[in-house]
């Protein structure tokens, strides 16, 4: 269990980047879904290690993680939202020099260590190449490959599948759901369905704050009766923004349609489903962050 409380950091401009942040984060996947700007990237460098926060304390298991920064650092994987790796280097060479750093000193253990991740992540085949060579998607195959050296209790990805084609996004979730449910693997994204689609638990961040907590489903079902769907002209888009709570507008089949929240049926509406975008812009607009409708 990883235990966040009261989590506070404001840079050196004035910006406040987390506001007293608490969360509970047991084993297996956890969904932190935030706008750009949120404050996620702030509180997975603070998790990390790479920064200090203000105030508040983080708990994983009996470890320290703001005092004992060195017990933290051996058990975790991380991969940020950018990473570099040195110029002309294969994937097994730079896994061997990161396990090398990561403690892991027998020559033998390392070799076996790196023929697992290496098959695990589909890389085993240009374990020779230069990553310079590598796809978006192979890069982050890669990424993932150096954060489980090590065992981890751990992993944190940082905006994992941003950029990737739709093949690559779903090597990606496969795996990342084949790692298991033994460690704590915080994935931090902007994208919706990244969290739908893999995550038992999330939190949404937005300005710094938690807005809302929970197991993706439950929280969907708070909005159920709630959600009211209608197709309309585009010129009839202002007119339907200054009447109703418009919470979404997106294209099917060419026409635009708007999702509306509402405790009664709006007249012409239909009732969808609440999905987990709904609850996302719902509660973006809610807590007044403007978003692009």
């Amino acid at each position: 269990m990883l235990t966040i409380r009261n989590l506070s950091k404001t840079y050196s401009n004035g910006v406040q980047a987390l506001k007293n942040v608490f969360l509970e984060i047991p084993e297996g996947m956890f969904g932190l879904l935030g706008p750009n700007g949120a404050g996620k990237s702030s509180l997975m460098r603070t998790l990390a290690t790479l920064q200090e926060p203000d105030t508040g304390t983080v708990m994983l298991d009996e470890i320290d993680v703001v005092r004992d920064k060195e017990s933290l650092r051996q058990v975790l994987g991380y991969l940020p939202q950018d990473f570099g790796v040195y110029p002309r280097m294969s994937p097994e060479m730079m896994l061997n020099h990161f396990a090398v750093l990561k403690g892991v000193h027998g020559r033998g253990e390392r070799a076996d260590m790196i023929d697992a991740l290496l098959h695990q992540t589909n890389l085993y085949d240009v374990r020779h190449k230069s990553i310079d060579t590598f796809s978006g998607g192979m890069k982050q195959r890669f990424g993932i490959a150096q954060a489980l050296i090590g065992n981890p209790r751990l992993i944190i990805v940082d905006e994992p599948t941003a950029g990737l084609d739709p093949s690559e996004r779903n090597r990606f979730h496969n795996l990342l759901a084949e790692i298991g449910e033994s460690v704590v693997i915080i994935l931090s994204t902007h994208i919706v369905d990244d969290v739908s689609d893999l995550c038992s638990n999330m939190a949404m961040l937005g300005n710094g704050e938690i807005l809302l907590s929970g197991k993706p489903r439950e929280i969907m079902d708070q909005l159920k009766g709630n959600i009211w769907s209608r197709r309309i002209s585009r010129e009839a888009i202002p007119e339907f923004h200054a009447n109703y709570k418009v919470i979404l507008s997106h294209l099917v089949e060419g026409e635009t349609e708007i999702h509306v929240l509402s405790e009664s049926k709006p007249e012409g509406f239909s009732e969808v489903t609440a999905e987990l975008e709904d609850v996302y812009f719902a509660t973006l607009i809610n807590h007044g962050i403007s978003v692009s409708l």
